[in-house]
């Protein structure tokens, strides 16, 4: 039993005025938060123990997860949350996503529902202590009115409430009609950390590992529907050309194909089957209009920001360099400057599942059934294509096999192609939309290039004096619903706020960014996938120029700029690693630290070259993310982070010759293999900080530290990625 508490969000005159508004393209806040606006039109029908708690008849109790589970694991840590200040029985907690309603799942980082930047745990911390807490009030209360007993006496334990002197004890399950009818506390007590029994344990595993075992989980190509139809889209092969013509007389003669449909972003074909739609597209014949294309190459793009970084090409109204680091005079500069440059390559986000989407549009209704990552930008992307309210818009929210930023961008691109083509089939028959590897590849969004220059004068200890830097790289937050910020801290993250910046005394850092036409998106760790391997690999070659011990002219630094967490990761890593001992015969150590979503990392990596090419054996990692909620899960993210950021180090590279990707799977877009997994040491700083970011902050160390550990083996400096050229 679940007693039921209806709040539907009812839209008044008012609020659809708001809503055409927003559907038409613009924000019209007028004394509403963005979540109150992009929720009208959404139906609520929360239990009595609200929307993130659910407790059936038999006393199970499901956590209801804002978060979408595609492979990080956080489902584990968001269900330990409420099951630690609920007391309840963990081997009978399960999870489901939640519904798409910004109103009440809005990310508090973020404002609108949605998954990224590390931020699941942290921003669910309180709000998740606070709904088990409630509940856990309910039933004390329920039981105390029963037993004519004190609150104060009772007991919750492994979902079994009890009372020690009279003896009673009762389950969620008997307790539940009681329970049901209690007013929820609006400031329940929250335990002391000190007393908690399974936050911070290695009984805190993954929730979803057996589904996922035995074929069970539903993934969005795993969807059947009734009638359902599949689509493919013939996309342009270079970005910004435009359908100018198609003949589909071919494709029609396909076995299973249905209809052929134009689309924003191409020709749609749709049929019967995956194979069908596939062997249609590839008989279409399309004709693009490539005025308006991006036809430089990658190689010409990088030059024209090294001819940006160097002054040759100056800047423009539209076009500025942007302070994100300023302090003293640069002219002051004195005597002989260390220099140097790093360039990065787009990368593409190479997921596990490509880009997928279920989609039923008619009669005023609107369906999603597929991985969605930022619900509330989906919905909005949607409303503005069908034109109906964005909360009306219902998502089921299904696992996904990866994102790594893949499935957030603000023009829901997949999604947007796969409602177009619901919409012109109608009557709300489902439709599924798959890309295919080569697709996601060739069509999709990548780690933008990046160019930086450093120029540092030293004091007479060999410490930075003077620091300039310019980065120049596309933004990513270009086109935001909400609007550009000032400064786009996505470029620049792990360079802006550095503690090598705050213990330099003078500082002049600026950033600029061109419009390129090759669509670019957050990619795991974002801004620090570069910034990170500039920061550190800048700072070991400093200190070598200054005759010092890389770990020690870091804890120098870091004594300047008070950057405790820092000294406090390289110790611990320093130590598990034993730093200042020989290494492994044949091997040689790096290190690298660096802060990215409220976390420190610190690796030490040992390295050597097999062949010519790095061999990355024992990676030490160190880390401070505030209250450990899973351990076992915090292990495995710094394992798959640092392959991740591996991976692209030493192989990743998307390259664009006149407008067209050259890279289209994995046979032309290397990975790292199994056989090249470093063994992966973790070792987390105790804390009872509020939790950090775990998902990402492993990725962008892993780079710098093989790097260094290059340069201490044979004093040749990394300056761009990847290390490994094709």
């Amino acid at each position: 039993m679940n007693a039921h508490v209806k709040s539907p969000l009812k839209a008044t005159r008012r609020d659809v005025v708001i809503g055409a508004t927003l559907v038409g393209g613009s924000l019209l806040v007028g004394g509403c938060s963005m979540g109150d606006i992009l929720s009208i039109g959404a139906k609520t029908d929360f239990g009595a123990f609200g929307p993130f708690v659910k407790i059936g008849a038999d006393g199970a109790v499901t956590v209801v997860c804002k978060h979408i589970e595609f492979g990080q694991g956080n489902h584990a840590g968001l269900a330990a949350i409420v099951a630690e200040e609920l007391e309840a029985d963990w081997t009978k907690v399960k999870v489901e996503h939640a519904p798409a309603i910004a109103k009440v799942y809005a990310n508090t980082v973020m404002g609108v529902q949605g998954t990224g930047g590390s931020s699941a745990i942290a921003n669910s911390w309180d709000q998740l202590r606070k709904a088990g807490a409630s509940a856990k009030a309910m039933f004390v209360e329920a039981a105390a009115n029963k037993w004519n007993v004190p609150a104060g006496e009772i007991v919750v334990k492994d979902s079994v409430v009890s009372h020690a002197a009279s003896g009673k004890s009762a389950t969620f399950a008997e307790l539940l009609p009681d329970a049901a009818k209690v007013t929820p506390p609006q400031a329940p007590t929250l335990k002391d950390p000190k007393t908690f029994t399974l936050i911070g344990t290695d009984r805190v595993r993954r929730k979803d590992a057996q589904a996922k075992s035995d074929g069970t989980a539903k993934f969005t190509q795993d969807v059947q529907m009734p009638d359902m139809l599949v689509a493919m889209v013939a996309h342009a092969p270079r970005y910004g050309a435009k359908v100018a013509s198609f003949d589909a007389a071919e494709a029609k003669k396909v076995a299973g194909v249905v209809e052929v449909y134009e689309i924003p972003t191409g020709v749609a074909v749709v049929a019967q089957n995956t194979w069908a739609a596939r062997k249609g597209r590839d008989a279409l014949k399309v004709t693009w209009n490539e005025d308006e294309a991006e036809k430089r190459s990658s190689d010409a793009i990088l030059a024209s920001y090294k001819d940006l970084a160097s002054g040759k090409t100056p800047a423009t109204d539209k076009m500025k360099w942007k302070p994100f680091g300023s302090k003293g005079d640069i002219a002051t500069a004195a005597g002989p400057a260390f220099e140097t440059s790093f360039d990065f390559p787009y990368l593409a986000h190479a997921t596990m599942e490509p880009m997928n989407c279920v989609a039923q549009v008619g009669g005023g209704k609107a369906k999603l059934t597929f991985g969605s990552q930022i619900p509330t930008v989906d919905q909005l992307n949607t409303a503005k294509i069908v034109g109906m309210l964005p909360g009306a818009v219902e998502i089921e929210t299904l696992f996904a096999g990866g994102s790594f930023g893949r499935r957030a961008n603000f023009q829901s691109d997949y999604v947007a192609e796969c409602v177009h083509i619901a919409k012109k089939v109608g009557k709300m028959r489902p439709v599924k939309l798959v890309w295919t590897r080569e697709d996601d590849m060739a069509a999709g969004y990548f780690r933008p290039i990046v160019h930086h220059t450093v120029k540092v004068t030293v004091d007479k200890d060999g410490y930075p004096a003077t620091w300039r830097h310019r980065v120049v790289t596309q933004s990513i937050m270009k086109g935001s619903p909400t609007g550009e910020p000032k400064l786009d801290e996505t470029a620049i993250e792990g360079a802006l706020g550095s503690p090598y910046l705050k213990a330099t005394p003078v500082v002049d850092a600026q950033l600029i960014q061109p419009d390129i036409g090759v669509p670019v998106l957050w990619w795991r760790s974002v801004g620090a996938t570069h910034t990170a391997f500039v920061m550190e690999h800048t700072i070991d070659q400093l200190a070598k120029r200054a005759g010092k011990d890389p770990v020690d002219y870091r804890r120098a630094l870091y004594a300047k700029a008070d950057a405790k967490r820092h000294l406090a990761v390289l110790n611990l890593a320093a130590e598990k690693a034993g730093w200042g001992t020989p290494a492994p015969a044949g091997w040689t150590r790096g290190v690298a630290v660096h802060e990215s979503f409220g976390s420190v990392v610190a690796q030490v990596a040992e390295v050597k070259l097999v062949d010519g090419v790095p061999k990355v054996g024992r990676v030490v990692t160190a880390i401070d993310c505030g209250t450990a909620i899973a351990p076992d899960q915090i292990a495995a993210q710094i394992e798959g982070g640092t392959c991740y950021g591996l991976s692209a180090a030493l192989y990743g590279n998307v390259t664009v010759k006149d407008g067209v990707v050259e890279q289209t799977n994995f046979d032309t877009y290397r990975v790292l293999r199994n056989t090249e997994a470093p063994i992966v040491e973790t070792h987390i700083v105790p804390s009872g900080a509020v939790p950090s970011g775990v998902g990402e902050p492993g990725t962008p160390v892993i780079g710098p530290a093989v790097a260094n550990a290059l340069f201490a083996l044979n004093g040749q400096a990394t300056s761009s990625q990847p290390f490994v050229k094709a």
